[in-house]
């Protein structure tokens, strides 16, 4: 597959079964060959991701004395602002050029609704104090839930195997900011380095301007524009490895546009859902029948841990 497929996720709430099934194949497909596609019909108000986009400006555009007061300070919150030059996904590239807002909600489920809902909003002028941004989150974790749903039946799966197993809520929703590239990077310096993501599951949200590439198992990279009202999705580390390569994490990257773009600021916002931190994550059975497990069984929240130390 060397193009990201367009799927009507719509279907897979039809009670005709054969149109439920025929999104569970095209899921699947998408999965294994190629890590990425497009799901039209997603659910989430578009009216909604607007809003979530204009808080998203607002907050960049605040000073970098203000931002930097909510500063991101360690992986096990892995929360706060990220500034420029400040994470590194590829490791032998230099600092990406963007800055980032991580929003969790880590410790919910020992923590409880309430406290949960206070825990986001414990730093003023925070983009996570905002009701906006607390509903979209609770958007993008329903909607994580169907998409696993489809998962957990693509694999043979009892429907709530993956549900089950993300109870906590443990996922980062994620405001990324590219700003103007006005001098000239360092070689080999992009927006966003090559690199795979490290959950289950990842849904992006971007702007018309573009600069996504995503790399085909031929090694090809390509571009993943904006398709209006659709929503990417891809699968990450955890299902890669869940999955012992049925499904992949593919390599992608935003790169620095070659024109007029270069000038401005390119906006997205990535909600990465993570599996409850004591989730083993471990060779399912049915993905076992062309090859033995390659991974051992690894817990999901040292993964993160690990992936988070070697990133910042």
């Amino acid at each position: 597959m060397d193009k990201i497929p367009v799927i009507n996720f719509s279907l897979f709430a039809d009670s005709n079964v054969r149109n439920r099934q025929t999104v569970v194949k095209q899921i699947y497909q998408a999965c294994h060959e190629i890590g990425f596609m497009y799901l039209q019909n997603h659910g989430i108000s578009l009216d909604l991701i607007k809003q979530v986009f204009s808080k998203s400006k607002a907050f960049f555009n605040l000073s970098l004395e203000i931002k930097q007061q909510l500063a991101w300070s360690n992986e096990f919150s892995n929360q706060g602002y990220v500034g420029i030059e400040r994470e590194k996904l590829d490791a032998n590239k230099p600092g990406d050029l963007k800055e980032a807002f991580n929003v969790g909600r880590k410790d919910a489920a020992t923590r409880g609704r309430d406290d949960a809902e206070n825990f986001f909003v414990s730093c003023l002028s925070s983009p996570a104090k905002d009701s906006c941004i607390l509903a979209f989150y609770q958007a993008c974790t329903e909607l994580t839930h169907r998409i696993l749903q489809a998962f957990a039946l693509a694999l043979q799966l009892p429907e709530d195997f993956f549900i089950t197993r993300h109870t906590e809520q443990n996922h980062t929703l994620r405001l990324l900011h590219y700003p103007p590239v006005q001098q000239l990077p360092q070689p080999g310096q992009v927006r966003a380095g090559e690199h795979s993501d490290y959950g289950s599951i990842t849904l992006l949200f971007q702007d018309e301007i573009g600069g996504l590439e995503i790399q085909t198992t031929a090694g090809q990279w390509i571009a993943a524009p904006a398709i209006p009202d659709t929503v990417i999705v891809n699968t990450g580390d955890l299902m890669q490895r869940w999955t012992n390569h049925v499904f992949c994490s593919t390599k992608h990257r935003v790169i620095i546009p070659s024109d007029e773009r270069v000038k401005q600021s390119r906006y997205s916002v990535a909600f990465f859902c993570h599996p409850n931190d004591d989730t083993e994550i471990a060779c399912l059975e049915s993905c076992q029948k062309e090859h033995t497990p390659i991974y051992p069984p690894i817990l999901a929240g040292e993964y993160l841990l690990s992936r988070l130390r070697a990133t910042y």
